[in-house]
């Protein structure tokens, strides 16, 4: 069996928020918005690449204390974080080194889920 992952869900309870978030201040590209069942859904990324797809809803199905993060790789560590200062939000955690390949951290998305922005070099 071969996989390749499609997607990730997360429940939002702001939806809006979210777009603002996933959309306007990291850049996904809104790739379709619809409705489906009475529920709010957007699917953001690029072609070829896994989508994140958010759910409008009252409360999520996932606790933000679970456990689970969604990870980015960015080109520069130093410029996200400075471009997300600029946009008023600030780092949760890191920047750490595991490894001299490796840097990251973390921010928190609008529902407290940690999106994780790594650079490798």
């Amino acid at each position: 069996m071969i996989l390749s992952l499609n997607w990730i869900t997360l429940r939002v309870r702001d939806l809006e928020a979210s777009l603002n978030f996933y959309h306007r201040i990291l850049g996904l590209p809104i790739e379709r918005r619809f409705e489906s069942r009475g529920k709010q859904i957007v699917m953001l990324g690029t072609e070829g690449q896994p989508k994140i797809e958010l759910i409008q809803g009252n409360d999520p199905a996932l606790k933000p204390e679970c456990g689970v993060s969604v990870g980015f790789e960015v080109e520069s560590l130093d410029e996200a974080i400075e471009h997300l200062k600029s946009q008023g939000i600030p780092v949760a955690r890191g920047p750490v080194t595991p490894n001299p390949h490796l840097r990251f951290f973390y921010v928190l998305d609008p529902d407290g889920f940690e999106v994780q922005l790594a650079e490798h070099r």
